[in-house]
């Protein structure tokens, strides 16, 4: 055995819940993903420890993600969200029945969805985060925290009281879900500033990610280089994205989830069909929408003609896909092992969780061939905090500043398109601080509104806003999302200051905006770093 390959998947979707509205367009990203990506992988986990397939893997769930999922108001409209979907499918296979390629996409279709609905409601009860917990205390998935909100710790390192709480409310709240200390985080981002590892040393942090020229930029650099762990001079162990195995996957041009074969994701029965035909199935607005019901294959990337799709090819090709991944990550290790001395490598390969099943429908296939197919190579599956059992002893370095995203130094999140944000956002962190500093509630009202106060902030620091501006979708929810926590921030703030604390409206947004019920607005008290 030469060395180790460790799949990291990082699940997070920013904080969407909007009880005053009937339905909400932005809430279908998260029933999307409980769909197409989160039930196909904890379906394939089942197969493989069925099968006693040695697995391995790490995902990442952010705060705002676990606390969607055990939301009792977005578990019922998850259900209704399905069942509006299952009955457009049955639909479906009646108005295909004469075209056969066609009804076989159908009946697919009408397949996944009923399975999916099956799987949530009857198979894991609505818990989500209590089926995934299973498989962390079975030992082959390592669930790792985020920043609370995936808020961007760089943009924070001003305000450390700020930094302390994204972290320290990251940490509760895992604690709370899944019975454990965190081994280790998802930096939002993979974002790194130096000395930003003290505030993780002291909340019991033993590792985060980086990408990796946070590793290679480091001082002095890497015996090793990316491929095995660093610490940083407070303790904390430090892995690189490795870049070979991203690209075979990430890639435009050459990955994988670009085979002709594959689903095509952007023709969608939402804009494709007769319009007062697919009304019924949208939302009450009537605006066209992605409904996750697709009938053509990629083909050719760059022509408009899209054959229909053929879900047994597909399976076939994410196979093949598979066996090539591991056969090109065993002879890459072997290439490691070759030159390191002492330890046995380690490729560290995170993606993002949507991209396998939502972003690229046979994502979730491909994963599990990866695995069955790791079995039969000569390297193995393997966590990072187990190999930090394996090799306890490594470098100290001066990890670099960097994130990933284009250019990898905070482009994206700060950018022409959004830096006004900051402005407003270090305004609001520097109101909070002082609620928490100035002196201590003296009665529950003003307790709540505190942590009220502290849940709005939180919120308005999701970089998820940040990065909807600089791609230039759904720009107006992001700016409305950012103000209105802000804003409900600075009502609270100066309410509290004048003590004229309105009940009635502090009720309201607690049921509106109900993240973290375990929140403890302390935890930006000065005293507390």
């Amino acid at each position: 055995m030469n060395g180790y390959l460790s799949l990291v998947l990082h699940a997070h979707l920013p904080y969407v819940r909007h009880p005053e509205h009937k339905e909400f367009l932005e809430e279908d990203w998260l029933y999307e993903a409980i769909t197409e990506t989160y039930i196909p992988l904890l379906e394939m986990f089942e197969n493989l420890t069925r099968d006693r397939i040695q697995w391995n893997l790490t995902l990442t769930m952010s705060g705002t993600l676990v606390n969607m999922l055990n939301d009792s108001l977005l578990r019922e409209r998850y259900i209704r969200h399905m069942d509006k979907l299952i009955e457009f499918c049955e639909l479906e296979i009646e108005r295909l029945k004469e075209y056969p390629d066609m009804l076989k996409v159908a009946n697919h279709n009408l397949w996944f969805n009923k399975r999916a609905k099956s799987v949530y409601e009857d198979k894991y009860g609505r818990d989500l985060v209590g089926a995934f917990r299973k498989f962390q205390d079975q030992g082959n998935l390592e669930i790792i925290p985020v920043t609370a909100t995936h808020g961007f710790l760089p943009l924070m390192k001003d305000y450390p009281e700020a930094v302390n709480a994204q972290i320290y409310m990251a940490k509760k709240d895992y604690q709370k879900n899944f019975n454990r200390d965190p081994k280790g985080i998802w930096l939002a981002e993979c974002a790194y500033y130096p000395g930003q590892d003290k505030f993780l040393e002291k909340h019991g942090i033993r590792y985060f990610l980086v990408d990796a020229h946070g590793i290679m930029h480091s001082d002095p650099r890497p015996v090793y280089g990316i491929y095995s762990p660093v610490y940083t001079k407070n303790g904390v162990a430090a892995f690189a994205r490795d870049l070979e195995s991203s690209e075979q996957v990430w890639s435009s041009e050459i990955g994988y989830p670009g085979d002709g074969a594959y689903r095509e994701f952007h023709k969608d029965a939402g804009y494709e069909l007769d319009y007062e035909y697919v009304k019924p199935y949208l939302h009450s607005d009537g605006i066209r929408r992605n409904m996750g019901i697709k009938y053509h294959a990629i083909t050719d990337k760059k022509g408009s003609f899209k054959a229909c799709y053929d879900p047994d090819l597909a399976y076939g090709r994410a196979k093949e896909h598979a066996y090539n991944f591991v056969h090109n990550r065993s002879k890459q290790i072997e290439f490691l092992a070759s030159k390191m001395k002492h330890r046995k490598p380690i490729v560290i390969s995170p993606y993002d969780a949507e991209l396998y099943g939502h972003w690229w429908y046979e994502g979730p296939i491909f994963l599990e061939w990866v695995f069955r197919a790791t079995a039969e190579s000569n390297f193995s599956t393997i966590t990072p905090y187990q190999y930090l059992e394996r090799y306890p002893t490594n470098q100290i370095v001066d990890v670099s500043m960097s994130s990933w995203g284009a250019n990898g130094y905070y482009d994206v999140w700060i950018d022409g398109s959004n830096d006004y944000v900051y402005r407003h956002l270090h305004k609001a962190t520097k109101k909070m601080i002082e609620l928490a500093n100035e002196r201590e509630p003296v009665n529950e009202l003003e307790y709540r509104a505190l942590n009220q106060a502290a849940r709005e902030l939180l919120m308005a620091q999701t970089s998820c806003w940040e990065f909807i501006m600089f791609t230039g979708t759904m720009v107006g929810y992001a700016h409305k999302k950012i103000s209105d926590h802000i804003h409900r921030l600075f009502k609270i703030y100066e309410d509290f200051k004048n003590g004229m604390l309105d009940e009635s409206w502090i009720n309201e947004i607690e049921y509106r905006d109900n993240i973290f019920p375990e929140i403890e607005y302390r935890m930006y008290r000065s005293d507390r770093l």
